[in-house]
């Protein structure tokens, strides 16, 4: 299958799950991710979800790094030439939402992608060999490229891996894991 295609195959997908299912997956997701030893760093990306698009509610992963006193790094997209700044999430953080319908902060205490230790990776869609389909735009490829070779890549998704390997680009970053309500994939070896 091409990107084009996985990309419509999990759209369509993504636009049968109701609210509630929506919810219970978001969760089961946010579970998943306590069983890993991944909390012991400081800096942790985070996508705030397109409703629109039925993305993963991560409200819940949230609640854990809140919970867990750790620096929380949202980000704020430059659809001029595909890339993002980023911001420690606060207390005063205002979020709007742009003209794509994702929440932004307006501004704050601005972050480097060096700074980060992980990242979660939103997407439609991935293999069994740790390759991501997003929306096409090429934003997370473009901001992972310029982070430190040891932060940590988890794709968060409600569906499990596709078997049949992905069409990739030579600027394609594969993920450390993806985490699916059901199973959590490892692809690095370590």
């Amino acid at each position: 299958m091409t990107k084009s295609e996985i990309r419509k195959k999990h759209k369509a997908l993504r636009q049968e799950l109701s609210y509630d299912e929506i919810e219970n997956r978001s969760l089961s997701i946010a579970n998943q991710l306590l069983q890993l030893d991944i909390w012991n760093h400081s800096f942790y990306h985070i996508f705030l979800p397109i409703q629109e698009q039925k993305e993963i509610n991560t409200e819940y992963i949230l609640n854990i790094l809140a919970g867990k006193d750790k620096n929380i790094v949202i980000s704020k997209s430059n659809f001029e030439d595909y890339t993002m700044s980023h911001f420690l999430l606060t207390d005063n953080t205002t979020l709007k939402k742009n003209e794509y319908n994702i929440p932004e902060p307006i501004d704050g205490i601005p972050i480097l992608p060096q700074q980060i230790d992980l990242v979660f990776v939103p997407l439609l869609a991935f293999d069994t060999f740790g390759n991501r389909v997003g929306y096409g735009k090429g934003f997370y490829d473009r901001f992972l490229s310029g982070y430190r070779p040891e932060t940590l890549k988890i794709g968060l998704s409600f569906f499990e891996a596709e078997t049949e390997e992905f069409e990739v680009s030579e600027n394609d970053i594969k993920l450390d894991y993806c985490i699916t309500p059901n199973e959590i994939y490892k692809f690095f070896k370590g």
